[in-house]
């Protein structure tokens, strides 16, 4: 059992939230001027070392430096890709005015998953990644988060002086001119390097033929990749969610709402659906049954065949406290133990990298296989399933036994403000006795979203019925103090 209250942060967000800045398109603070200063503020931290080791910016304008191990002047460059939001272009343009004002150029990729910026941003050696999207949410919203030179998103201290940089106007004093400004190129084989990338992770020794598989990519970012990753495999593949027309994204499909696979697969007797969100860094499964399989599932089934493969570094898989109690005991009965993070994937990859892990995720769906790349992988999760499914001649409903989970329920509560809960005497007076009614007997996790206005209620128990009537007790306090 557990509740986690607000954490404080290691600084005062003004722009970033747990994954990049998000909000209503053009709307505050996602509107084509910020789009420009976050550009600007990302070309700076990376045109200028100072900005990456000191903790404020220096008091002369930033000047490229020599490239890593070479010598001469290093031309920066930054990778840009995105969804398939209508806004896309609209900030796109604008993030890349900013960069190339900096003295920087820009590659653009066009809509590709967000794991396929993280790894061509690290294969073509550019200096950052930045992806234009907002996940599952609808297509109205929109965001920007970004990734180092390595494909790992940026920590939290250098979006610090990201933020610090555009509100002390500092980028302002640097202007290049003549052949100093930055230039841009599209990259127009991003798609198939990307696909290159996913199926190299795919035993070679293994195919996909005979299987039939229904993949829904949400109309968004995968529409392409993922279809055709898989029919190269040999799958037949029955493809839905694969026509953008830039509003429809996450609209009634993909991850959030995997019921039209579920029809599809019932429909077709198809093997298994694999369903993806809108910038398909996440993957939430049907099986041949119409059952959803979530992100704990796929964690249990791919621990215990690297465990048995010897390939599970630690011996550890890491998760957030998102994650069901189910999930632990499964992993206890395999004798693997199990980390826990904070919500967030970036949370999950920096314990996994401190402690050398290669398996993490959430139960979102957010899996991280750091053997094969650095952030969360809708596609290449499904092959790593599939590859299990395959080699061992068992479907999905027969894998995913390995794990029973137990009831859980989560509420959003919509708030006006995110003020500490244990300032909140009727909120905190509600845990408490929740908590003490659990006993041992269940989890309680009461929290911020970090990326809307939401606070979450999570409780896991023996009883459903019982539990929903708590979790709905501390929702109404917190609807009484904080509701909007």
């Amino acid at each position: 059992m557990s509740s986690e209250r607000s954490k404080k942060k290691p600084y005062e967000r003004r722009l970033f939230g747990t994954d990049g800045v998000r909000g209503v398109a053009n709307v505050d603070p996602m509107t084509s001027e910020m789009a420009l200063k976050l550009g600007r503020g990302l070309a700076s931290v990376i045109h200028d070392p100072r900005h990456q080791a000191a903790g404020a910016p220096g008091d002369h304008p930033p000047a490229p430096a020599k490239l890593r191990g070479s010598e001469g002047r290093h031309r920066y460059k930054i990778l840009i890709g995105k969804d398939t939001r209508l806004s896309g272009y609209m900030l796109e343009t604008a993030l890349a005015s900013g960069i190339c004002s900096m003295g920087v150029d820009v590659l653009l990729v066009g809509p590709l998953p967000t794991p396929g910026v993280a790894y061509l941003t690290r294969s073509m050696r550019c200096d950052a990644g930045v992806v234009i999207s907002a996940s599952h949410n609808p297509y109205q919203d929109n965001g920007i988060k970004f990734f180092s030179y390595d494909g790992f998103k940026l920590p939290d201290e250098t979006e610090a002086k990201i933020e610090d940089l555009i509100f002390s106007g500092e980028t302002e004093r640097y202007r290049p001119t003549g052949n100093a400004i930055g230039k841009q190129r599209r990259v127009d084989d991003a798609v198939g390097r990307y696909v290159v990338c996913l199926k190299n992770s795919f035993p070679r020794h293994l195919t996909l033929e005979g299987m039939k598989i229904v993949v829904d990519c949400g109309h968004g970012a995968a529409y392409r990749v993922a279809p055709d990753v898989l029919s190269e495999l040999g799958a037949e593949v029955i493809p839905i969610g694969v026509h953008p027309d830039g509003e429809n994204i996450n609209h009634d499909c993909g991850s959030l709402y995997p019921e039209a696979a579920r029809q599809a697969v019932l429909e077709h007797d198809a093997d298994l659906a694999i369903t993806l969100d809108g910038d398909a860094d996440r993957a939430v499964f049907v099986d041949g049954r119409g059952e959803i399989v979530d992100g704990d599932h796929v964690l249990a089934i791919c621990a215990k065949e690297m465990g048995d493969k010897g390939t599970l570094r630690g011996n550890t898989v890491v998760a957030t406290v998102m994650s069901n109690l189910g999930l632990e005991l499964a992993l206890n009965g395999l004798g693997v133990k199990l980390k826990r993070t904070q919500v967030g994937d970036r949370y999950v990859v920096e314990a996994m990298v401190r402690g050398g892990f290669n398996l993490g995720g959430e139960q979102s769906g957010h899996l991280l296989f750091l053997d094969h790349n650095t952030t969360g992988d809708g596609c290449l999760t499904a092959l790593q399933l599939l590859a299990v499914m395959v080699e061992r001649e068992r479907s999905l409903e027969d894998l995913k036994k390995i794990m029973t989970q137990l009831p859980q329920v989560l509420l959003n509560v919509k708030v006006k403000e995110k003020k500490e809960l244990a300032a909140l005497p009727r909120v905190s007076a509600k845990i408490a006795a929740v908590e003490k009614e659990l006993g041992g007997r269940g989890r309680l996790l009461v929290r911020y979203s970090g990326t809307e206005a939401l606070a979450r209620v999570m409780l896991e128990g023996e009883n459903e019925q019982r539990i929903r009537g708590m979790a709905e007790e501390i929702a109404e306090e917190i609807r009484k103090e904080l509701g909007s």
